[in-house]
């Protein structure tokens, strides 16, 4: 069993735990058990992509009882079979003695990952290698134009947004940052795939960051694993730009895991990301 199986294994059975959920009795099957209920998924019709998305949302307990606002956090890969249980489980803490703020989490599943989170490549081998590839810049006003109204309006939200995706969406959220950063307030950035359209984006990340419009008050998590080659040389060149030209307000912090691997940085980043992104104050210690 890989890290990311135990990590969801050890969430879930946190939440059954935390939830009353009995174990099956003798001779009763699996399925006859209490369902776990966590979270809500909703169907968007969107004309811009000419696609029915679904996201799944979860939010704190209380939520329902109250009329207090909070953060929201949009995950990239963010359906059932893919990273929302994970991040999940790391929003569940915050209601827990984690010195994390409560935040509401939307998880925008995905269809066809590559065409959503790369831009374009002139580079012949990046169009055979993912022939889709390209359609980033429609996901974003997607994203812009109806996915963050539609959960402005239907959720109370603070005006703290964040962003977080990983790989070919860690190059997404990378590419928002620098091309559309008055989208969210914060990003999250693991392992992004910088070695896209060699490396155009990081290359770019400069002049990008000097642009007069540039939001001087965004907030930057990155990190990367154990990655070398052309993937770690584009984080590099972002790392050099923003040392050299982020604006003096925006907070960024920049976290090498080399100890893990492309396959495990994913949950570790995440919980430190969140932590740094949505930082409390100190909880008292559990009885």
């Amino acid at each position: 069993m890989n890290i990311s199986h135990r990590l969801t294994a050890c969430t879930l059975s946190c939440l059954v735990a935390l939830l009353g959920t009995a174990a099956p009795s003798p001779g009763e099957k699996a399925t006859e058990g209490q369902p776990v209920v966590l979270a809500r998924s909703y169907t968007l019709p969107s004309k811009i992509l000419e696609q029915q998305r679904r996201i799944n949302v979860y939010v704190p307990p209380g939520y329902e009882t109250g009329d207090r606002r909070y953060p929201v956090l949009y995950l990239l890969d963010g359906g059932t079979k893919e990273d929302f249980f994970h991040i999940a489980g790391i929003a569940s803490l915050a209601a827990d003695y984690r010195n994390i703020r409560e935040f509401i989490l939307v998880g925008i599943e995905g269809i066809d990952r590559y065409h959503d989170l790369t831009p374009p490549s002139e580079v012949a081998q990046d169009r055979k290698q993912l022939p889709t590839s390209g359609g980033s810049a429609k996901f974003r006003a997607f994203l812009e134009k109806e996915l963050v109204p539609y959960v402005s309006s239907h959720f109370r939200l603070t005006d703290e947004s964040v962003l977080i995706g990983e790989s070919a969406a860690g190059l997404f959220v990378t590419e928002t940052l620098l091309r559309q950063p008055e989208l969210f307030g914060g990003y999250i950035a693991i392992s992004p795939s910088l070695w896209w359209n060699d490396q155009a984006l990081a290359k770019a990340s400069a002049q990008s960051l000097q642009a007069p419009a540039f939001p001087k008050d965004r907030r930057l998590y990155l990190t990367i694993a154990d990655e070398g080659g052309t993937m770690r040389a584009g984080v590099d060149m972002l790392v050099a730009a923003l040392k050299a030209h982020a604006p003096k307000e925006m907070t960024w912090t920049f976290v090498p895991m080399t100890e893990e691997t492309h396959a495990t940085t994913f949950h570790p980043a995440a919980l430190d990301a969140v932590r740094i992104m949505f930082a409390g104050k100190k909880a008292e210690t559990a009885p």
